[in-house]
């Protein structure tokens, strides 16, 4: 494989400083960003305004501005990708969320407390619910992440993260009912 259609030989190319190594990588795999987005977005409810093409575009906006990153293959990418995208979800879903609750402008006080007590969507709960898994198990956490929201095989999550597949299933299983219960208020 030449330079030019690896994604690892361009990741590399990107980390030492070449501004288009990061076209060129975003041209060869944008077939799978566009499907990682599509994955992303099937969880959305109904009625989103944000499209897969649109979560590509602003991901690969996000992913420009990264400097600190010791790229080493392509699983790592995807898997930055899947969590670049995940978070332009989630400030997207609390945007929505403020917007319901006023949003900037001046509402009576009974009409905050009713919106106060509207549920939060789905989608920042589980974020939340990441975030406090995150700080007691950041590995398990990323596994979600990747598996999730990324749609990354269990092969694929292994590689990403540098461990076995047998340890994946593992994490998948714990964090899976550790959310469950966070999620349900237990």
């Amino acid at each position: 494989m030449a330079a030019a259609d690896n994604p690892t030989e361009l990741l590399l190319a990107w980390e030492r400083g070449d501004a288009g190594a990061l076209d060129r990588l975003v041209s060869l795999v944008q077939d799978e960003l566009r499907r990682l987005a599509q994955r992303h977005m099937s969880r959305e409810p109904p009625g989103q305004t944000l499209q897969a093409t649109a979560l590509v575009n602003e991901a690969y906006l996000r992913l420009v501005q990264i400097k600190q990153v010791r790229w080493q293959n392509r699983a790592q990418f995807f898997g930055l990708a899947t969590k670049v995208m995940r978070q332009i979800l989630v400030d997207a879903a609390r945007a929505r969320n403020n917007d319901k609750r006023g949003g900037g402008r001046k509402v009576a006080l009974d009409e905050a407390v009713i919106a106060a007590t509207e549920p939060s969507p789905d989608l920042v709960a589980l974020d939340q619910a990441l975030v406090t898994l995150e700080a007691v198990h950041p590995r398990k956490a990323r596994v979600v992440e990747l598996k999730f929201f990324g749609g990354m095989s269990l092969e694929e999550t292994a590689d990403v993260l540098g461990v076995s597949t047998d340890t994946v299933k593992r994490d998948w299983r714990f964090a899976k009912l550790w959310l469950l219960r966070e999620l349900s208020g237990r």
